[in-house]
């Protein structure tokens, strides 16, 4: 049975017991306690139709020790955790106790917000990861690995990368960004576990409600915070869930380059759980109904002038969506499979050139124009302009960023409203 835990972006918890602040009443209502049943009840979840209402009452509710009386867990600010005794330094450094002795090396707030997230992507009974792959981490931060780029989900070419060269780690998103094209996390875990590689998903588009890609297999787990769990555009975070093996080795680097996440910050984040899973729930929805409607064509019925009344013609003025929750999604089998729901994120390609497509953003009513996605507002953004602008327009196609593609994150707005607007900025073109 292995131990998962989660780093907090750039601050990670080293403390393998639900709680160590014995005998420190005034922390330890920082630190969570989870009833002995916690891990029946997310792992039983972790493969189909996780029950959102489940997962994240467990994870907001038994947030605080029981005894400290705290609804709401606090910003703890300070730098550095007094030593009342000096005994509990030599206690501390044998790991019999954990003592938050400075910021760097993590936080109250920080921890809780760890403990949240690993509870959020918890799955027991996976396999330790050999540590011949373990020591190759290290190896990142001096330079020493090559980089090889493959096609996410072609796992012919992944299984021949495997096979033909001693490959650490196999790093893709799923979904991907801009596209959302899904892997098979199941699958790729398999190809790469035979050849002792690593397994890292980017999990921020699915969320850790939407997919458990620990329990598909993956060794370790990314989110930005950013997005989805903090959901309210307000706070920069970001994660890495995996096994107690795995994290501890990376928890080790972390603590040479510091980059610690700010108390406040991780307030924020723990903010923003509580109200994922109803975020979520809406914004699934939103985007898999706008899919279908998008998919649907609108259109225009057209007469060429100077031409017999009966000469028409019909102009589409959404060529392609892209979504994982349509049929007509390549992935669809795999999502449906690995997925409880399909996100918030759509994008789909204007029928036009660039400033049609400029056109059509700028008469939406509703969604901020910026690069972000997963938070209670609606926002839309070019890709070609927001992030490959700086790229020659032959070199975007290459990773097929059309200047009419659009990418659309659906907010917790009404779904009626959202649709209206949409389709009155397509009337616009």
């Amino acid at each position: 049975m292995a131990l998962y835990r989660s780093i907090s972006l750039r601050s990670v918890s080293s403390d393998p017991q639900p709680s160590c602040f014995t005998g420190y009443g005034r922390v330890s209502s920082f630190i969570l306690r989870f009833p002995p049943n916690i891990a029946r009840q997310l792992s039983t979840k972790a493969r189909g139709n996780c029950n959102f209402s489940v997962a994240q009452t467990v994870v907001a509710k038994w947030s605080n020790s029981t005894r400290s009386g705290l609804t709401s867990v606090p910003a703890v600010t300070s730098v550095d955790e007094e030593v009342l005794v000096a005994a509990e330094s030599v206690k501390e450094m044998e790991k019999r106790v954990v003592h938050h002795e400075y910021g760097r090396y993590g936080n109250p707030t920080t921890l809780v917000l760890e403990k949240k997230i690993s509870s959020l992507n918890f799955f027991w009974n996976m396999e330790p990861v050999h540590l011949k792959v373990l020591n190759q981490l290290w190896l990142w931060h001096l330079g020493c690995v090559q980089v090889t780029v493959i096609d996410p989900v072609d796992t012919t070419g992944l299984e021949a990368a495997v096979n033909n060269h001693e490959v650490s780690m196999f790093f893709t998103e799923s979904p991907t960004n801009p596209f959302l094209r899904c892997v098979d996390i199941e699958l790729v875990s398999e190809i790469c576990h035979k050849r002792g590689t690593l397994v890292c998903i980017d999990g921020t588009l699915a969320t850790p409600l939407n997919q458990k890609a620990l329990a598909l297999g993956a060794d370790l787990v990314v989110h930005s915070a950013t997005k989805y769990i903090g959901g309210h555009n307000d706070v920069l975070g970001g994660c890495v869930c995996g096994s107690m093996e795995l994290v501890s080795a990376i928890r080790n680097l972390h603590h040479v380059l510091g980059g610690t996440l700010n108390p406040n910050a991780a307030y924020l984040l723990i903010r923003g759980i509580k109200t994922m899973h109803l975020r979520l729930k809406q914004q699934n929805s939103t985007a898999l109904r706008m899919a279908q409607v998008l998919e649907a064509h609108p259109k225009v019925l057209y007469f060429p002038p100077k031409k017999p009344f009966f000469l028409y013609i019909y102009i589409f003025l959404v060529s392609r969506v892209y979504y994982p929750g349509l049929i007509s999604h390549p992935e669809h089998h795999i999502a449906k499979r690995q997925m409880n729901g399909f996100g918030g994120v759509v994008s789909f390609e204007i029928a036009g050139d660039l400033e049609t497509t400029i056109k059509f953003v700028d008469s939406l009513n509703i969604p901020y124009i910026a690069p972000s996605f997963g938070g209670c507002e609606s926002i839309v953004d070019q890709p070609a302009i927001m992030s490959y602008w700086d790229l020659p327009q032959e070199e975007r196609l290459k990773y097929g960023i059309k200047d009419n593609l659009v990418r659309f994150s659906f907010g917790i707005e009404d779904f009626d409203d959202v649709k209206a607007d949409v389709l009155q900025a397509l009337g616009t073109i």
